[in-house]
């Protein structure tokens, strides 16, 4: 008979007096330790104990970083609303840097915050982190800054304040601990907020305060009050710890004989560890917390924690079912029978319709649920993903979890990637930087002015062209404007006002493209007609490999693997371009569409550049493909002759499915049985030949060649017809962001770099970019650090001596590799998490930006030394560079620069380097529109441009954007433009609400700039062309009057159509004469717009 069950998880749970014992040790003050539990049964505990309504402080210690990410995983499912921190390490620097990375000190600022004013949150921190010295919560407390609405505040001292306690002024808000003063607007983004805050001053008094949004820098919500918490703090009495801060919370000690044995090796490894950290005793003394729990899974007599309380739980880890489902359906009858309440709780969908099909076959009940209530011999489904499962026998509780059933699981990534921001590419537009103006061509920004004529005030666009022109345009007219970006370094040539320079280059560039366009559009059709190979839709196989990828796939892999497929299964050879940056998953997706070949019966070949990476490729792709008996190897240098041998008869007689090679793979002598899928790898790296060579080879197979240089956007949109293109924008999970020191030469720091790195078992990139003293610099090292193995490579060795010395130092033979920029691309060493950089100014800003994404491969922290030399006069362009890296040590907008240097590299790479030289002359934006041009007459198709003119409106007044309402000119500049691209009333609605948001009331200028933008917006609505005022007459003229086919003349207000006179022209036009009208111009055009914007009832 089965037994009759209560269906509440918490009846379930408190059958067994040890569970209902172990419960309240959570709620109730006091120090417990629990044994018998392991794996999610603690967090499963923890979550029952604490209703998620009614959490407070929690610090979870545990001993490494495996563990605390399975905490993290498991109470993101029991706890989906609870905010779950980190506590990282900070590096306490004895060094002076010019600037530094300060993600780090955010984090534990934002934690201890939290924590010191009691809020509902959890900090998970490893043994290392947590024996950090801190300042006291006391302190943190002290040095607070509580602003409240209408409270009476000195700005200054608030100034004073914050940038005492760590905050820094910016421009604009974008990251925790920046604040920035606008007028009356102070916006600042405390380390303890989800989001920043603008408060708006009235005098000395906070009128209003409010969140707001950091991307789009627009308000959400109104607030009352907020305590703003310190950012950074130094204090030299430094002695309390992370565990001082759970005064009315809880700490829990996942296996504390563990946590102790990890710290003892972590102070013994060296010695400023034991400077910066305290030992197992100390920490102890330093802990405040009213409750204390520890876990422990064997009973021991001593786990270094006096006085705590023991308390059995049994749990069994789940047993794994390998895919075996209907060992899975008997063994769920087997628990109903014995009176448990079963849980399968699963992450993918198509494996939960699976076993749901299956308990439906078994003619078990199910429900498909998100609360712990139970319904009696009901199996209960939940959605998520637990790292294990397990059994309580006492409480009569079974929980499966996917991982159990399949296997294993992706592993989720706790925060989306954030999409890369799209580069506006104007608004950085700074003083000194070349702009293309559409009837001039090349010139330089000199400025915003603001010029008075007879008493009106206008803001112009001061450009500098060749000798001593120069060029005013009209803020109204900036449209015509557009940023010129070249190739990194470049500096074009400043054209003669008036055009005919400009001409003659645009002229010279067009030929060329139009040349480029007609190959383009010429091999794509030919390709559309070669017959080719249909390769075999997905095979159940094929979701089994994508599977058993470890981690969540981005949102751009998937969209990439699935235009693959697409391209793979139509009947016409595909030349498919996946461009993607570094580390971006690019292999993945590749080696997706290459299982995909091998199960429709094909062979595949797969090209690298260097021995190096065919070498880490084989790797890679034996861990995947080996489960699936799926023959994979490689040809290079380092293969004996009967070795290449056996895989020359292996590739012919049809045994080996996949070969990884360099370019001799091209050879001759290499046959394949069946080759039907080409992938070439690091694509930009080969030469024009090699390329030759391959796409003769290959003109029809599939063919998949992959780039790590990031692609214009633009540029992919205007190649869509005739090039088959994917894109990966998100960067994977979170790495940790790499530690970048921007800091004067100097040997003892390099010395101390090295040592550190080389302390953990690491190595270190010197880049040293000068190939005459390069051995000099070596002398240099080796007179620093005598014991050091260490290599120079440099661009004048031979190809295959580089390579040899790449491979030793991948192999760990060397400490320290010293080389020239010839690193920037293409090795992938995980355990190099160090780069120096030598005169880091004479680099491009691209070039830093892919030397230091050489570091950080691994989950290790990562450092940069950005060097530069004091005693050198820096030039202005080197300057900048310095200046972006520093913002760049934050992914800021010297990485979006970066980037931009990177795309334009990408584009020449794409198209070939004479087209280098286009972008050059005409600049990247401009090369792009005639590119598209080019591409759609090479096609036949007529290009539609539907050209509206702006109505041209002046009426002689102010109407302008004055210093006192924005003082900086880039960012007027930005507002003028959008103000250009605003197209119908909502958008002016919007932009005015954000302008009064941002900046506050507008001041009359402004007024008057937003009552004329509307005044425009009506004469695009009536196809007006113009309206001016001309001495006593307001005169309008129509581009296209059929829009007044219905106006309604009788309605007219009779004292306006007076003065109304129209003219004998062709479309019309008519003028107002303003005598004897009342009130300003503005007011009178606003009258007469509404008159001449009346329609008739029912048509003529």
């Amino acid at each position: 008979m089965e037994q009759y069950m209560d269906t509440s998880i918490d009846t379930l749970l408190s059958q067994n007096p040890s569970m209902a014992d172990g419960l309240k040790a959570f709620s109730q003050k006091g120090k417990s330790v629990i044994y018998g539990l392991s794996g999610s049964q603690k967090s499963f505990l923890l979550s029952r104990a604490v209703p998620e309504e009614q959490v407070q402080s929690i610090i979870i210690v545990v001993h490494d970083k495996e563990h605390k990410e399975l905490w993290e995983r498991d109470l993101a499912f029991f706890w989906p609303n609870v905010q779950v921190l980190p506590f990282p390490i900070t590096e306490r620097v004895e060094f002076t840097t010019v600037a530094r990375s300060l993600e780090g000190q955010g984090a534990q600022m934002r934690a201890l915050s939290m924590l010191a004013w009691n809020q509902p949150v959890v900090v998970l921190a490893t043994v290392e982190e947590v024996t950090q010295y801190v300042v006291s919560p006391q302190y943190v407390v002290s040095q607070s800054v509580h602003l409240e609405v209408s409270q009476s505040i000195e700005r200054d001292d608030l100034l004073e304040k914050l940038v005492t306690i760590g905050y820094e002024r910016v421009d604009q808000v974008e990251q925790r601990g920046h604040f920035s003063v606008r007028g009356d607007i102070f916006d600042i983004f405390p380390v303890n907020s989800d989001d920043p805050i603008r408060m708006e001053f009235f005098g000395d008094e906070i009128d209003t305060m409010r969140h707001f949004s950091v991307d789009t820098q627009r308000s959400i919500e109104n607030v009352d009050a907020y305590t703003v918490t310190p950012f950074y703090l130094t204090s030299d009495d430094a002695d309390s710890t992370l565990l001082s801060y759970a005064k009315e919370g809880l700490i829990i000690y996942d296996e504390p004989g563990r946590i102790q044995e990890a710290l003892k090796k972590y102070l013994k490894e060296n010695a400023t560890h034991r400077k910066q950290h305290c030992d197992w005793s100390e920490l102890q003394r330093t802990v405040e917390a009213k409750i204390q729990v520890a876990f422990t899974f064997m009973q021991q007599r001593s786990i270094g924690l006096p006085g705590f309380n023991p308390i059995g739980i049994q749990g069994k880890t789940m047993t794994s079912f390998e895919r075996q489902i209907p060992l899975l359906m008997d063994e769920i009858k087997q628990w109903q029978k014995l009176g448990n309440q079963v849980v399968v709780i699963i992450n993918n969908q198509q494996r939960r319709e699976g076993i749901e099909k299956a308990l439906y076959g078994d003619g078990i009940s199910y429900r498909y649920c998100e609360s712990w209530d139970f319904e009696p011999t009901t199996v209960h489904i939940m959605q998520g993903l637990l790292t294990d499962g397990f059994e309580l026998p006492h409480s009569r509780l079974v929980v499966v979890v996917e991982g159990n059933i399949y296997g294993q699981q992706k592993r989720k990534l706790r925060n989306k990637p954030k999409k890369g921001q799209e580069i506006n590419y104007f608004t950085d537009l700074s003083i000194g930087d070349y702009v293309v103006h559409n009837m001039h061509g090349i010139g330089k920004y000199i400025g915003l002015k603001t010029i008075e004529t007879e008493g009106i005030h206008r803001d112009y666009i001061e450009i500098a062209y060749a000798g001593t022109d120069r060029l005013f345009l009209p803020a109204s007219n900036l449209d015509q404007l557009q940023k010129y970006i070249g190739n990194e370094g470049d500096v074009p040539r400043i054209h003669k006002m008036g055009g005919s320079d400009w001409r003659k280059a645009v002229t010279k560039a067009q030929k060329s493209i139009d040349d480029l366009a007609d190959k383009l559009v010429e091999l794509y059709a030919k390709r559309e007609i070669t017959e080719g190979f249909a390769f075999l839709p997905d095979q159940p196989w094929q979701v089994e490999f994508e599977d058993a990828f470890p981690y969540e796939e981005t949102e751009d892999q998937l969209q990439a693997t699935r235009e693959i497929k697409e391209s793979m299964e139509r009947p016409t050879p595909m030349d498919r371009l996946l461009a993607g940056d570094v580390g971006f998953g690019k292999t993945e997706v590749a080696m997706r569409a290459i299982f995909k070949a091998v199960i429709s019966g094909k062979q595949v070949a797969v090209l690298v550049p260097t021995t190096v990476l065919a070498q880490q490729h084989y790797q890679t792709f034996l861990n995947r493909f080996n489960p699936f008996g799926v023959k994979v190897d490689v040809l290079n240098r380092f293969r004996s002759t009967a070795e290449k041998r056996e895989i020359l008869k292996g590739v012919e007689n049809g045994s080996i499915d996949v070969l990884i090679g360099t370019h001799s793979l091209l050879n001759k002598k290499v046959k394949f049985k069946d080759l039907g899928f080409l992938v070439v790898d690091e694509e930009q790296r080969f030469g024009v030949a090699q390329k030759e060579k391959w796409k003769e080879w290959a003109n029809n197979i599939d063919v998949l060649t992959l780039s790590a240089t990031p692609i214009p956007r633009t540029l992919h949109m205007s190649l869509v017809g005739v090039r088959e293109m994917s894109v990966i924008n998100t960067p994977p999970e979170d790495r940790l962001p790499v530690q970048t020191y921007v800091v004067e030469y100097d040997m003892n720091l390099i010395a101390d770099a090295i040592k550190r790195e080389l302390a953990r078992g690491g190595q270190v990139y010197f880049v040293y970019n000068r190939v005459a003293s390069i051995k000099h610099m070596g002398d240099l090292l080796e007179a620093a650090l005598p014991e050091l193995r260490y290599a120079i490579a440099h661009g004048q060795m031979t190809g295959r001596q580089i390579e040899e010395i790449m491979t030793d130092f991948y192999e760990g033979q060397y400490d320290v590799l010293l080389s020239t920029s010839i690193i920037e691309t293409g090795l992938d060493i995980p355990n190099a998490n160090t780069i120096i950089i030598y005169d880091a100014d004479r680099l491009g800003l691209s070039q830093l930006y892919q030397m230091r994404g050489r570091v950080g491969r691994s989950r290790r922290r990562a450092y940069a030394y950005f060097m530069y030399r004091p005693d050198k006069m820096l030039s202005e362009a080197a300057e900048k560079r310095l200046k972006a890296i520093e913002e760049f040590t934050e992914l800021g907008a010297g990485f979006k620069l970066a980037m931009r240097d990177l795309e334009i590299r990408g584009a020449g790479n794409l198209l070939g380097s004479q087209q280098h030289g286009n972008i050059a002359s005409v600049g990247f934006g401009m090369y792009v529109t005639m590119l598209e041009e080019a591409i759609a007459k090479a096609q036949n198709r007529e290009v539609v441009k539907e050209v509206i003119p702006d109505p041209a409106i002046d009426l002689e007044i102010d109407a302008f954007i004055d210093d006192a309402y924005i003082k900086d000119s880039a960012r007027k500049i930005s507002v003028y433009q959008r103000m250009l691209h605003i197209k119908n009333k909502e958008q002016l609605d919007d932009m005015t609400d954000e302008l009064i948001d941002r900046f506050g009331t507008p001041t009359d200028p402004v007024d008057r700039l937003l009552r004329v933008a509307q005044i425009k917006e009506q004469a695009r609505l009536l196809g007006i062309k113009s309206i001016a005022r001309r001495d006593n007459k307001l005169i309008i003229h129509w581009y296209d009057d059929s829009k007044m086919a219905d106006w309604d003349m009788g309605a007219v207000r009779e004292d306006l159509w007076k003065k109304i006179k129209f003219m004998d022209t062709k479309p019309a036009s008519l003028y107002i004469s303003l005598n004897g009208l009342k009130g300003s111009i503005l007011t009178i055009t606003e009258a007469v717009m509404k008159e001449l914007s009346k329609k008739s009832k029912g048509g003529l």
